[in-house]
C-alpha cells in the first residue's frame, strides 16, 4: 500500500529530528514532609539534549539543579511527567549514563591507574583491553608518570583528572556532571575548565554541567539553561555561539561573553 503525504512528511521529518540523548517532559519532582504538604523542588521541566551536546545548567542554590540529574540517572522517582534516555523511560540507573559529583571519591587503596581501570570494568572492556584503554585515558588527561601515585599524593586538579578518567573509562553516552570542579581553587578550576573542554572535544559524548559559575557555564557550553528558584522552572535558554576551541581567560575580554552573562545575572535577578 502506498505511503500517504503525511506518513511521507512523518518519515522525513523523524530522518531529519534525531532523537534526543536525554529528554526530560514535564517532570516534576516533590519531596515527602512529615505533618506538611511535599516540597515541590521541580515544577513541569521539559527540556531536550542532543547527541554530543554540551548542556550547562545554572540557577539559584537549592533550585533543583543536582535533583535533575539524580532523576535522569536512576536514582530518584520524579513525582509527574517523565525521563528518557535514548527514548527510553528511566526506571533504574541506565548503564549509559555516568555521574560525576564535586568530590572526587577516589578509592585510596586504588593508584591513579587502578582507580580509572574500575570505569572500564563496571563499563563492561574486555579484561584484555582495560590496560590499553586506561593508558589512553592516562595520556589523554595528561596524567604520564602519575600512573602508580596514590589519590593522596595528588593535588585537587589532578585528582578531579583521575574521576574524570574513571568516568570515560566507563564509555558513557551521556555524561552527568555536579559542579565537578566547585570545590577548585580559581586557576584549578580554569585549568580543568579547559581539560574538559579538550577532552569533550576528542569524545564528543553529550553532557549535562550543573555549576553556579555563570561565566564558566557560559565558556564551557553549547547551550546554557536558567533555573528559576525552586520549585524550578526554566526561566530562559541560551544558545553560546562562541567560536570553539575556547580559551577561557581569553574571552573575557569578548564583548559576546559579557553579553551573555550579563543577560544570565538578570534573568536570575528577576523575582519569580
Amino acid at each position: 500500500m502506498a505511503l500517504t503525504n503525511l506518513a511521507l512528511t512523518n518519515l522525513a521529518l523523524t530522518a531529519e529530528t534525531p532523537r534526543p540523548r536525554a529528554a526530560l517532559k514535564d517532570l516534576c519532582i516533590s519531596f515527602p514532609r512529615p505533618d506538611l504538604p511535599p516540597l515541590e523542588v521541580v515544577s513541569g521541566i521539559s527540556l531536550d539534549v542532543a547527541e554530543g551536546e554540551f548542556v550547562a545548567v545554572v540557577g539559584p542554590s537549592g533550585s533543583g539543579k543536582s535533583t535533575i540529574l539524580r532523576a535522569i540517572c536512576g536514582l530518584l522517582k520524579p513525582s509527574g511527567g517523565q525521563v528518557l534516555v535514548d527514548g527510553k523511560a528511566v526506571a533504574a540507573p541506565p548503564p549509559q549514563v555516568g555521574f560525576m559529583f564535586q568530590k572526587d571519591a577516589l578509592l585510596p587503596w586504588r593508584t591513579v591507574a587502578e582507580n580509572i581501570r574500575v570505569g572500564a570494568e563496571l563499563g563492561g572492556t574486555p579484561a584484555a583491553e582495560q590496560a590499553a584503554q586506561v593508558a589512553r585515558l592516562i595520556k589523554l588527561l595528561r596524567l604520564e608518570g602519575f600512573e602508580n601515585a596514590w589519590p593522596k599524593q595528588l593535588s585537587g586538579g589532578m585528582r578531579q583528572r583521575v574521576s574524570l578518567g574513571r568516568l570515560l573509562a566507563y564509555r558513557p553516552s551521556l555524561m552527568l556532571m555536579d559542579e565537578p570542579f566547585g570545590a577548585l581553587d580559581y586557576q584549578t578550576k580554569i585549568a580543568m575548565g579547559l581539560e574538559l573542554l579538550r577532552v569533550w572535544e576528542a569524545e564528543r559524548r553529550s553532557i549535562i554541567f550543573v555549576t553556579h559559575d555563570i561565566e564558566e557555564a557560559v565558556a564551557l557550553a553549547d547551550r546554557v539553561v536558567v533555573f528559576s528558584a525552586r520549585p524550578a522552572r526554566i526561566l530562559a535558554e541560551y544558545k553560546v555561539h562562541l567560536p570553539r576551541p575556547r580559551h577561557m581567560r581569553a574571552m573575557r575580554s569578548d564583548p559576546a561573553f559579557t553579553e551573555l552573562t550579563e543577560a544570565i545575572w538578570s534573568d536570575l535577578a528577576l523575582p519569580d
